[in-house]
C-alpha cells in the first residue's frame, strides 16, 4: 500500500509537473518548437490519458498565445494610430499632412500601396501623396467614378481580395488603368467623412490576392476618420493663412496707397505753389513729370508742342491725333499703344488741348488722380494766361488801331507809339504778317478771347474790326501763319474759319498797307466762295498781284515760274524760251519742236523737267493762267532792258 500510495504520489507530481511545464513556456513566451518537443516528451515518458491530457493543455496555450498576440498585435496598432494621431497634429500643410497618413496606413496594414483621393467640386476624386507607388503617378489625377466614389456613396469601407475580378465594384477606364500600371490586386478604400460631409478617399492595396481581418479594417477605419478631422483642420489652417496672407498684403497695400497719397498731397501743394507763383509751363510740366516718374508732353488742340520734358521720336502725330480725340470725347485718360496715356486737357467743355504721358512704370490709381491733377492745374495756368491776354487785350487793341491810323499822324507821334510798342516788347522792324479772321457759324465771342490769348502768346497784337479779328505776328510767311491760326480756330470753334493774310512787311508804316491787302484777300475769299478756307496774296497768283497795293511783280513773277528761270540762269538751259514757244503752239510739244527746230524728243525731256521744277500741277488751268502771265511779265522786263540807249535815259 505504501509502495502504492508512493507510485501513485510520483504519477501525480509528474502530471502537475508537466502542466506546470506547459504554463511556464506560456508564461515564458516559448516559441512553438518548445511545445512540440514537450509533446515529443510525454510520448516517450507518459500513459495515453497523461499524454491526451497534455495534448489538452498544449492546445489550450495555442488559443491562449494567439489571443495574446492578437491582443498585442491591437495594442501596436491602437499605438501606431496614437502616434499617427500626434504625427498628423504636428503637420499643419496639406501636402505633409496627406504623406503622414498614407504613410502611416500603409504601415499599419502591412499594404504594397497607399495613396489619398481628395473630392473636388465637380465630384472627381484627384488622387495625392501616393506611397509605393512604382508608375509615375502625376498629383491631382482625377478619377471619375470607380470604387472610391462607391464607397463615399455607401459611407462605409468597401475591400476586395481581387479587384480586377471582382464584377460587385463599380469599375471606371482612369482607375483599372491605375490598377494594372502598379500590378493591383487587393483594394480597400475607406471614405474620408468628417460630420455630414465626404472629404475623399483613402486607397490601400496589395500587389497579392490578400484577405484583410476586421482588426485591419477597423483601424483603417479609425485612421481614417482621424484623417478627415486632420485634412479638414488642415484646409482650414490654410484658409486662415491664405486670409492672413491676403491681410497682410492688403496692409502693405494700404500703407503703400497712404505713402502715395501722402506724395500726391505733397505734389498738389508744389504744383499749386508753383502755379500761384506765376511759373511757366515748362515748370509746371517738370513738376508733374517728377511727381509720376514720367515723360510728359503738353499738346495744344492742334497737336503742337507747348512744352516737353523730353522728346517721343517714336510716336506717330497721326495716331497720336485720333487718340487725343478718343480721349476728349470720353473726357478721361485713354490708353495709347503700349505705356503711353494720352488724357484732355478741358475748361468746362472747351478743349485746351491733351497731354502725353509715358510713366516709367504702370500707372496705379493714386497716379491716375496725380494725372487728373496735373491736367487741371495745365488748365488753370493756359486760363490764368488767356486771362492777362484779356485783361491787356484793350490796351493793345488801342496800340494796333493807331497803328492802323499812323500814316495820317505826324513823326512824332510815330516815335511815342515805337517806344510804347516797345515797352509790351514788339519789334516792328522784324518781318511781321497781318492776318483778317471772320469766325463765322457762331462762337464769335469765344474766338475773340482765344485770338487775345494767342497773340499773347506770340508777342502780337489784336483787334476787332466790322466783325473780323485782326492779327499782327512776328513772322515771314503769311500763307504758314495763316494755315496755323486757321488750324487751331477750326479746332477749338468746331467749324471752319475764314483767313486773309498779308505780308511780310517792316515797320510801322507797312502795318496799314498790310491791313487793307489782308482784308482785301478775306473778301476776295468770301466773293470766290471758299469761305473757311486759308491764303495770302501770293496763294491767289495774279489776283493777289492785282489785289496788293505795292504790285510786287518780281514776287509774282519768283512765284509762278522763279525756278525755271533760276534753273536757265545756273545751267544755260532754254526751259523759259520753250514755255514760250509751247504756250504760243497751243500746248502741242511737236509744234513747239518745229518752232524750236529741235527733236520732239528734246520738249519732252525739257518739260518733264519743268515740271520737276513746277510741280506736277503747273498745267492744270488755275495755275497755268499764272505761267502764262509771269512768262509774258518776265519777256516785257527783257525787252525794256534791251531797248535803244536813249530809250532807257528817256
Amino acid at each position: 500500500m505504501a509502495d502504492g500510495g508512493q507510485g501513485m504520489m510520483d504519477r501525480a507530481d509528474v502530471d502537475r509537473l508537466d502542466l506546470l511545464t506547459v504554463l511556464r513556456l506560456l508564461a515564458e513566451e516559448a516559441p512553438l518548437e518548445s511545445y512540440e518537443e514537450l509533446l515529443l516528451r510525454a510520448d516517450r515518458e507518459c500513459s495515453a490519458a497523461e499524454r491526451t491530457r497534455l495534448e489538452q493543455a498544449v492546445r489550450l496555450a495555442y488559443v491562449v498565445r494567439a489571443s495574446q498576440d492578437r491582443r498585442r498585435q491591437r495594442e501596436d496598432a491602437l499605438a501606431e494610430l496614437v502616434d499617427t494621431a500626434r504625427a498628423m497634429a504636428r503637420s499643419h500643410d496639406l501636402g505633409e499632412l496627406l504623406h503622414v497618413i498614407t504613410r502611416r496606413v500603409r504601415r499599419i496594414v502591412n499594404a504594397d500601396l497607399a495613396c489619398i483621393g481628395l473630392r473636388e467640386d465637380d465630384g472627381s476624386l484627384s488622387l495625392h501623396a501616393a506611397e509605393g507607388a512604382t508608375s509615375a503617378i502625376v498629383p491631382g489625377t482625377r478619377l471619375e467614378g470607380g470604387p472610391g466614389q462607391q464607397a463615399i456613396a455607401m459611407g462605409a469601407p468597401l475591400w476586395t481580395a481581387d479587384y480586377l475580378r471582382d464584377t460587385s465594384l463599380e469599375h471606371c477606364p482612369r482607375t483599372d488603368e491605375f490598377v494594372r500600371a502598379e500590378g493591383i490586386r487587393s483594394l480597400l478604400t475607406v471614405p474620408l467623412i468628417h460630420g455630414d460631409s465626404a472629404l475623399g478617399v483613402l486607397f490601400c492595396a496589395a500587389r497579392s490576392v490578400r484577405r484583410l481581418t476586421p482588426d485591419e479594417i477597423g483601424l483603417s477605419c479609425s485612421l481614417a476618420a482621424l484623417g478627415a478631422v486632420a485634412i479638414e483642420r488642415a484646409e482650414w489652417l490654410q484658409e486662415v493663412r491664405n486670409e492672413m496672407s491676403e491681410l497682410e498684403l492688403d496692409g502693405f497695400r494700404a500703407r503703400a496707397a497712404l505713402s502715395r497719397l501722402e506724395q500726391l498731397r505733397d505734389a498738389q501743394s508744389r504744383m499749386t505753389g508753383l502755379l500761384l507763383s506765376g511759373a511757366d509751363l515748362d515748370t509746371l510740366a517738370q513738376a508733374a513729370a517728377d511727381a509720376l516718374d514720367s515723360t510728359l508732353q503738353l499738346r495744344d488742340p492742334a497737336g503742337r508742342t507747348m512744352t516737353a520734358t523730353a522728346d517721343l521720336p517714336d510716336l506717330d502725330d497721326a495716331a497720336v491725333a485720333r487718340t487725343s480725340w478718343e480721349a476728349h470725347a470720353q473726357r478721361a485718360s485713354v490708353m495709347h499703344g503700349e505705356g503711353t496715356w494720352i488724357t484732355p486737357v478741358l475748361a468746362g467743355a472747351e478743349n485746351l488741348g491733351f497731354v502725353v504721358l509715358r510713366p516709367a512704370t504702370a500707372l496705379a490709381g493714386e497716379d491716375q488722380q496725380m494725372l487728373r491733377l496735373a491736367t487741371e492745374t495745365f488748365a488753370l495756368h493756359l486760363l490764368l494766361q488767356r486771362g492777362t491776354a484779356v485783361t491787356q487785350a484793350p490796351v493793345h487793341d488801342a496800340l494796333f488801331n493807331e497803328l492802323l491810323a499812323l500814316p495820317s499822324r505826324g513823326l512824332q507821334q510815330a516815335r511815342h507809339l515805337e517806344q510804347r510798342l516797345a515797352d509790351i516788347g514788339l519789334d516792328l522792324t522784324e518781318p511781321h504778317v497781318l492776318l483778317a479772321v471772320r469766325p463765322g457759324g457762331g462762337g464769335y465771342g469765344r474766338a475773340i478771347v482765344w485770338a487775345s490769348s494767342y497773340a499773347h502768346a506770340h508777342a502780337g497784337l489784336k483787334t476787332v474790326q466790322d466783325g473780323c479779328i485782326m492779327l499782327l505776328l512776328p513772322g515771314t510767311d503769311a500763307s504758314a501763319t495763316a494755315r496755323s491760326v486757321g488750324g487751331e480756330l477750326t479746332a477749338m470753334l468746331g467749324h471752319p474759319v475764314t483767313v486773309g493774310a498779308a505780308g511780310p512787311g517792316r515797320g510801322l508804316g507797312d502795318v496799314s498797307r498790310l491791313h487793307g491787302e489782308a482784308v482785301r484777300c478775306l473778301e476776295t475769299l468770301t466773293a470766290l466762295d471758299a469761305a473757311g478756307s486759308t491764303a495770302s496774296l501770293g496763294d491767289l497768283g495774279f489776283m493777289g498781284l492785282l489785289l496788293s497795293e505795292a504790285h510786287d511783280v518780281n514776287a509774282f513773277i519768283d512765284t509762278a515760274i522763279g525756278p525755271v528761270v533760276d534753273y536757265d540762269r545756273k545751267n544755260a538751259t532754254d526751259l523759259t524760251e520753250t514755255l514760250n514757244a509751247y504756250f504760243a503752239t497751243g500746248a502741242s510739244p511737236s509744234k513747239a519742236a518745229e518752232t524750236l527746230h529741235v527733236h520732239p524728243n528734246t520738249v519732252s525731256r525739257r518739260l518733264e523737267r519743268i515740271t520737276a521744277l513746277l510741280g506736277p500741277e503747273w498745267q492744270r488751268p488755275g495755275r497755268v493762267l499764272d505761267v502764262q502771265l509771269a512768262l509774258k511779265m518776265h519777256r516785257m522786263r527783257a525787252v525794256l532792258r534791251l531797248g535803244p540807249p536813249d530809250a532807257a535815259h528817256s
